[in-house]
Parts: C-alpha cells; sequence; structure tokens
C-alpha cells in the first residue's frame, strides 16, 4: 500500500483538488467578468499547469496498470484515458461562448501531426541513437494503418466530396451513421485487438522477429506474480486514475473560455485551439512513447502513437457529431486542402516507415521533417 500510495502521489492529488475546489468556488468572480491581459494569462498558467499535472498523474497510474495488465491491455487503458480527456475538452470549448465549428477537426488533425509526426520521428531517431535498428511487430503495426484510412478517411476527407450540409458539415442522417460505423469499427477493432489477436500488437523477443501467441505470453505472464496482491493494486491504481481524470473534466470548461479569450485577443489563427488541446492532453503520452523507445520498446511506442490516433478518431468523431446534433451546433469535419495534402503525405510516408520489421534513423529526421512544414504552414498557410 506505501509503494502505490507515495508521498508524491498524495501530494499531486491534494494540490490539484484544493485547485480545482477553489476555482469552482469563485468560478463567477474569476470566469464571468471581462478579462486583462495579465490576469487571463496567470489564470491560464494556473489551469496549465493543473491540467498538466493531472495528465501526469493519469500517465503514472496508468504506465503502472500497463505493467501489471501486460500489453496490449496496459497501453488500451493509458490511450483511452488521454483520449476520454482530449474528447471532454474539445466538448467543453464547442460548449463555450464562442462559436468553434471546426474545433473536433483542428483537434483531430493535430494530434495526427503531433503524435504521427513529432512523436513518431523523435522515437525513432532518439531509439536509433541508442539502440540502432529497433524491432517491432509491422503486421500489428499495419493494422494501425488500415484503421487511420477507413475512420481517418472518412471523417476528414469524405465531408469535402459528398453532398452533405455544405461547407465540409454533414447533414443528420450522414452524421448518425458516421458516428455508429466509427463506433462499431472502432469496438470490433478493440475486440480483435484484446481478444484473437493481442500478439500482433506485443514487443518481438529480443533479436528474435518471430511473433510470440496468446499461449507463450500467457505462460510468461504466469511465471511472476503474486496474484491477489496485484489484483488490489489495480483497483487501487484504477480508483487514482479515475482522481486524476475528474480534474481535468471539471476545470475543461474554464480552460476553453480563457483559450477562447486569448486566440481571439491576440488574433492568432483558430486552428491554435485544437493544436493547444492536443499539445496539453498527448504531452504526458508522448513522454512515455519517447521513453518506451528509449527502453528498447518500439512495439509500445507504436501502440501508443498510433492507437492514440485510432482512438482519438473512433471517440472523438462520435462525440463531436454526437454534441453538434443534440445541442445544434455546427460542426465543421472536412479538412482544407492544405491539410488534406498533410494527411495524404503523413499516412504515405507511416506507410513507407513501417513497412519493413526495423526502424531506420533517417525516416525519423523525415517525420520531423514533415512536422515543421506543417508548424510553418499554420502561422503561414
Amino acid at each position: 500500500m506505501k509503494t502505490i500510495l507515495s508521498t508524491k502521489t498524495i501530494i499531486r492529488l491534494i494540490t490539484i483538488w484544493i485547485i480545482v475546489i477553489g476555482l469552482m468556488l469563485f468560478d463567477q468572480q474569476i470566469f464571468k467578468t471581462t478579462f486583462s491581459p495579465v490576469s487571463a494569462i496567470t489564470i491560464f498558467i494556473i489551469l496549465l499547469a493543473t491540467i498538466l499535472t493531472a495528465s501526469f498523474g493519469v500517465v503514472k497510474e496508468a504506465d503502472e496498470l500497463a505493467h501489471k495488465l501486460g500489453e496490449p491491455f496496459g497501453t488500451l487503458i493509458l490511450t483511452l484515458s488521454i483520449v476520454t480527456i482530449e474528447v471532454v475538452l474539445i466538448a467543453a470549448v464547442m460548449l463555450g461562448p464562442a462559436e468553434s465549428p471546426t474545433i473536433g477537426k483542428d483537434s483531430i488533425f493535430s494530434v495526427m501531426m503531433i503524435i504521427m509526426n513529432l512523436v513518431v520521428g523523435l522515437c525513432i531517431l532518439l531509439g536509433s541513437a541508442k539502440y540502432k535498428e529497433q524491432e517491432y511487430n509491422a503486421q500489428g503495426t499495419l493494422s494501425y494503418f488500415s484503421m487511420i484510412v477507413i475512420l481517418g478517411a472518412t471523417s476528414l476527407l469524405l465531408p469535402n466530396f459528398i453532398q452533405g450540409a455544405g461547407n465540409g458539415a454533414f447533414t443528420t442522417l450522414q452524421a448518425i451513421f458516421i458516428s455508429t460505423l466509427i463506433i462499431l469499427v472502432y469496438i470490433a477493432f478493440l475486440y480483435y485487438q484484446l481478444k484473437g489477436y493481442s500478439h500482433l500488437y506485443i514487443q518481438p523477443a529480443k533479436g528474435n522477429l518471430e511473433i510470440q501467441y496468446p499461449s507463450q505470453i500467457q505462460n510468461s505472464v504466469n511465471k511472476d506474480a503474486p496474484k491477489s496482491q496485484d489484483k488490489k493494486e489495480i483497483w487501487i491504481r484504477s480508483a487514482l486514475l479515475i482522481l486524476m481524470i475528474l480534474p481535468i473534466v471539471l476545470l475543461s470548461h474554464q480552460m476553453a473560455v480563457v483559450v477562447d479569450y486569448g486566440i481571439a485577443t491576440a488574433k492568432l489563427p483558430i486552428a491554435l485551439g485544437g493544436i493547444l488541446i492536443a499539445i496539453i492532453v498527448f504531452t504526458p503520452e508522448s513522454i512515455t512513447a519517447v521513453k518506451a523507445a528509449r527502453n528498447n520498446e518500439f512495439q509500445r511506442s507504436i501502440n501508443l502513437c498510433h492507437g492514440a490516433f485510432v482512438s482519438t478518431v473512433g471517440l472523438t468523431v462520435p462525440a463531436v457529431l454526437l454534441v453538434g446534433l443534440l445541442k445544434g451546433k455546427l460542426v465543421l469535419f472536412g479538412l482544407t486542402g492544405t491539410e488534406t495534402v498533410l494527411f495524404t503525405m503523413t499516412l504515405l510516408l507511416s506507410l513507407i516507415s513501417f513497412l519493413g520489421k526495423r526502424t531506420t534513423p533517417i525516416l525519423g529526421i523525415i517525420h520531423l521533417a514533415l512536422f515543421a512544414v506543417y508548424m510553418m504552414l499554420v502561422f503561414n498557410p
């Protein structure tokens, strides 16, 4: 028990909840008045620090659960926890005072560019610097790209080429159908990933590209471990995970208000709202992915990065469309022409990067170069 509820964990949890309760008690005085630039920056820093602290707490507990439950279960818990936070933040912005019809699309596209170019590039480059060529499970990795093609293209590319509600929007019937389809495909993917094909998402044995099948994996897992103690720890860490996620949910609306004010006042590109959400939400998971690459667990890096984008589309698109339908908010998902080119380049580059069974350092540099192009076009379209 002492090792689970460490002093650092208790202090982190208490500090976060004190700030959350304080901001909720003084919500009327702080957020219902006109901001000054100084007050807006101060509140933003407090909110950002609190949300990031909670996010790192989520990652820590999910990471511990990952080691207890094994792959791909553990990584999936981390990914779903992080994406849940993203969905909450996006919904908060949508329901905020400013109209943000593209916030869902901007966030999903930002996640793609950050995760699949910046983070993947860093994982390849930093992992290769320590271990040269790193092994991964190619068949499982390619299944992520199949999901990205069907989910990503259906939600982000298709709206520009159908007779929907216009300007990249779905009609009500299309929104319901697309949401249902994405949810069903995503659930089917998770079912096969966790049940009969979990061996495709596990790091190959060192120096051996042969995959391990479920019976082999189970045998290796069963060698260790006091089971009752593990179950107790799993329950405690699951509770801590929820206690870390809740503050982010409760502070999401306040963050949305401050972000809207900052973008409007500074006359920054609207897409920065989505980029900011992606950075806030995925920074802890990105650090975890880079650490996994540095620990020669490259398959885990892949599961975190590509699994994060698949989960982002699988959960965010239905959630955003549902909020739009229920609250009568305009939702635009169609990518611009420039974004479409970047989407296609990212997908093709990712397919080329992971067609083999080992990483190549130059591909990491190319992914980072594509991310640099993306950031240049955000500020100078």
